[in-house]
C-alpha cells in the first residue's frame, strides 16, 4: 500500500513526489492522518483482509472521505462487479484497476491536480442531471467499429456508447490481436485504439496498421489519458487520425466518430 503526495521542498512543487509506504491498515490510516496526500494506491490482495480494514478506517473518518483511493487488483478478476466494492465506489472516490498502465495514468492525473478533489472519477456518482437530448439518427446502423483495449471497464463503456448508435462492435485486448482482428474483418470502418496495452501497445499497432496500403485512410482514434499530453502527440505521430481522452465523454466520442466517418 502506498500513498503519494506532491512534495513541497522548494522550487516547483510538482518536481518532487513524496511516497509513503505502509504495510497494514493501522499504519496507513496513521500516515494519512499525519499528512495530506493526493491519492492512495491500495493493493487489493493484501493478506489478512488488510485492504478491507483500511477502507473501513477511511469510511469511518469524515476527514478522509475525499481522499482518492486507487485499488490495484493483480488477478484481473471482475472485482468491479463485487457488491461491496461497488457500494464503496458509489460513496467515495474509489477506482479499481487490473492494468498497471491504467493505474499509472490515474496516478499521474491525481498528481497533476492542484487539489485531491479536482480529478473527476472514472465512474461518476449518479445524481440528477438536466435532461439532455441524445440524437441517435441511425446513420451508423450496421457499421462495424473495432475497440482495442485491455481494460474490461473501458471496453464495456465504449461498446455501450457505440452500440446505442447502431454500431456493431468488435473487441481486441492488445495491439497484436487488434491488427489480427482488423485483417480478419474488412468491414471495420474505424478503430478505437487504447495507447497503453501489454504485448503490443497502441502506438506500435497503429504504426503497423498504417504500414498496410489498404489501411492508409482508415480512421484510427487513439484513446489517451488527460494527464499524459505526451501520449497524444506520440499517438498522432504513430499514425492516429485523432484522439479522445479518458474518461471518455459519450458526446465527444460520437462527435469524433461522426467527423471521421462523414469525411
Amino acid at each position: 500500500m502506498a500513498n503519494l503526495t506532491r512534495g513541497h521542498h522548494g522550487g516547483d512543487p510538482r518536481e518532487v513526489i513524496d511516497v509513503t509506504t505502509t504495510v497494514d491498515a493501522q499504519e496507513a490510516a496513521g500516515a494519512l492522518a499525519a499528512e495530506p496526500c493526493h491519492c492512495v494506491v491500495l493493493e487489493l490482495g493484501m493478506s489478512g483482509g488488510e485492504a478491507s480494514r483500511f477502507l473501513d478506517a477511511l469510511d469511518g473518518d469524515p476527514a478522509l472521505a475525499s481522499v482518492p483511493v486507487l485499488v490495484h487488483n493483480g488477478q484481473r478478476a471482475d472485482v468491479t462487479l463485487d457488491p461491496a466494492l461497488r457500494s464503496r465506489s458509489a460513496a467515495r472516490s474509489l477506482e479499481i484497476f487490473s492494468s498497471l498502465d491504467e493505474l499509472r495514468e490515474r496516478i499521474a492525473l491525481h498528481l497533476s491536480a492542484e487539489e485531491p478533489g479536482d480529478v473527476l472519477p472514472l465512474v461518476r456518482p449518479e445524481k440528477p442531471q438536466p435532461e439532455q437530448t441524445l440524437v441517435v439518427d441511425g446513420t451508423f446502423t450496421g457499421r462495424t467499429v473495432l475497440v482495442v483495449d485491455d481494460d474490461a471497464r473501458n471496453l464495456f463503456a465504449l461498446s455501450g456508447i457505440l452500440e446505442l448508435h447502431g454500431f456493431k462492435v468488435l473487441h481486441a485486448e492488445n495491439g497484436r490481436k487488434g491488427v489480427d482482428t482488423l485483417l480478419a474483418h474488412p468491414e471495420i470502418c474505424l478503430v478505437l485504439m487504447d495507447v497503453m496495452m501489454p504485448e503490443m501497445d497502441g502506438y506500435a499497432a497503429t504504426t503497423e496498421i498504417r504500414s498496410m496500403s489498404q489501411y492508409t485512410d482508415l480512421p484510427v482514434v487513439a484513446v489517451t489519458a488527460k494527464a499524459m499530453p505526451g501520449d497524444r502527440e506520440k499517438a498522432l505521430q504513430s499514425g492516429a487520425s485523432d484522439y479522445v481522452t479518458k474518461p471518455v465523454d459519450a458526446n465527444d466520442l460520437i462527435a469524433c466518430v461522426r467527423r471521421w466517418l462523414s469525411a
